[in-house]
């Protein structure tokens, strides 16, 4: 599979978009103005404590304060919260190196035996601030990057499961603990599968940087005070998602290019050639068919090429698709496979549009029903397969006996809204227009007044071909030649396909337009 990364940098943010066999399945606003993204780590101070829900409100000056349950502040929060103050009050000498630390935190505890209201926390946003809520922060502090995480106060090396081979996982293991820094535990990402010691060393540095930057601040720091930035989004998506597949980056601006070239050329020197600063006249999301591909897939209504259209309804809590198959029957199959046909097309843009919106929380799918258990069950498979190149967490429910299918996705970001239609210039938006008589009534008006006021004898009528045609159809009698009549004028009649139906233009002998 083809993927190209497409990147427009405009002054009002950046947006990049992530195109697989050239067609649009992710969209990324980057608001230069927004603070509280994640992966930004923060010295916030607790405001409120919720016993009931086993958690606590910290400001970290979003307006909304964040939630930070205690399932969420990690087996190393008291060895955290511990360094913390020493670095406020200017102890912390010598304590990462001290081998009798705070123990760790117990999994079934109760929120005010470790936080009370008024006290300073480290903590990282995990979700952010979505409609009224704050963000979802995290008191397990790590730093992610290209081929590891690195989680201050942690003792184990990690691998990732996706990495099968048992003789590559020994040697990663083997690798990181002869550079592992002291008091860290080190997460090892499936990207670092076949990389030498050397290129893991300088990633390992990069973020024991980020944390050495964190204890430097802190000596400083008051609350609510951010001390660390996760990386822009553009380069965020190339250290998550960058791999083999990816054919080009286009980017539009030369101070990102030049920013990415320099992390391309520090992780990734042998992709250095897919990037491309782009410098023609046509916008980058037109010349890619980025902007028709938005058009055609934002909206409430999305429309499959195969005439098979999706009615997508989102709320806060969740979101309802009803599939519809429109046109799309063929006489030589029977219903059951009429309906399986239309489903697993549907069940492809479905896909793609939990990818493309950003969506999250409960999904709900009304698929057309079928009665065969067996189609049920290939249908289940298809989304299963197409949401596996997936990275936000899901879960996929087998579709019930009334052909509804449940999904659940991680919702990290808001979820991705495109402004598809414009304000109708007709009505203003109220859904009104002048009757078609008063438009008639106005016009034969205004000729009156030209002729007999203005001593106008040629007139040119420029009108909407509607209006034109109703005003010179007809054998026996056109409306506009008693007009002519009644008024000793010539008229012509013309049509504009650019005019509204309630808009009309007059121009004089000369061709020049009147202004009334």
């Amino acid at each position: 599979m083809n993927k190209d990364l497409i990147i427009d940098v405009k002054e009002s943010g950046v947006e990049i978009a992530l195109l697989e066999d050239k067609k649009l399945v992710e969209l990324h606003k980057d608001n230069p103005g927004q603070d509280y993204v994640a992966g930004n780590i923060y010295l916030g101070q607790v405001k409120k404590m919720m016993v009931g829900l086993n958690s606590a409100f910290v400001d970290v000056g979003a307006g909304k304060d964040g939630f930070l349950h205690y399932l969420d502040l990690g087996h190393n929060f008291l060895k955290m919260q511990d360094f913390v103050s020493k670095c406020i009050s200017g102890n912390a000498d010598g304590y990462l190196n001290q081998k009798k630390q705070q123990p760790e935190l117990v999994k079934n505890g109760i929120i005010t035996d470790v936080l009370k209201q008024g006290q300073l926390v480290l903590v990282q946003i995990t979700k952010e601030p979505i409609s009224t809520k704050g963000p979802r922060l995290s008191g397990d502090i790590s730093f992610a990057g290209r081929y590891v995480v690195l989680v201050p106060f942690g003792k184990k090396i990690t691998v990732s499961q996706k990495i099968k081979s048992i003789e590559e996982r020994k040697r990663l293991r083997r690798l990181l603990a002869s550079i592992q820094p002291e008091n860290t535990g080190l997460i090892i990402r499936t990207a670092a599968e076949g990389k030498s010691v050397a290129e893991l060393d300088a990633d390992i540095k990069d973020l024991y940087s980020k944390w050495e930057t964190i204890v430097n601040k802190l000596k400083h720091a008051t609350p609510p005070m951010k001390l660390v930035s996760e990386a822009n989004t553009s380069i965020v998506m190339l250290r998550e998602m960058l791999n083999e597949e990816f054919n080009n980056i286009y980017v539009n601006n030369e101070h990102v290019y030049n920013d990415l070239h320099d992390y391309l050329s520090k992780i990734y020197p042998e992709k250095e050639s897919i990037l491309h600063h782009y410098k023609l006249q046509t916008p980058i999301f037109e010349q890619f068919n980025v902007d028709a591909q938005i058009k055609g897939s934002f909206g409430k209504v999305v429309t499959i090429r195969s005439g098979i259209y999706l009615v997508i309804e989102q709320t806060e809590a969740m979101a309802v698709i009803d599939v519809n198959s429109g046109p799309r029957t063929k006489a030589s199959q029977d219903q059951e496979e009429n309906a399986l046909m239309v489903n697993t097309e549907a069940a492809l843009e479905i896909a793609r549009q939990l990818r493309l919106r950003d969506m999250g929380g409960i999904i709900v799918i009304d698929f057309i029903d079928m009665a065969s258990k067996a189609n049920c069950k290939k249908l289940y498979d298809t989304m299963r397969e197409e949401l596996s190149r997936d990275k936000a967490r899901h879960t996929i429910l087998p579709l019930s006996k009334f052909c509804l299918m449940q999904i659940t996705r991680q919702r990290i970001r808001p979820v991705v809204e495109m402004e598809v239609s414009e304000l109708c210039p007709t009505c203003g938006g109220s859904g009104k227009v002048k009757s078609s008589i008063n438009v008639i009534n106005d016009m034969r008006h205004d000729v009156k007044f030209l002729s007999q006021e203005q001593n106008e004898k040629r007139l040119t009528i420029v009108t909407h071909p509607f209006v034109a045609a109703y005003l010179t159809k007809g054998i026996f009698k056109k409306p506009y030649h008693k007009w002519e009549k009644d008024y000793n004028i010539k008229l012509k009649i013309t049509s504009a396909n650019d005019l509204s139906i309630t808009q009309y233009i007059f121009l004089n002998s000369n061709g020049d337009k009147i202004e009334l």
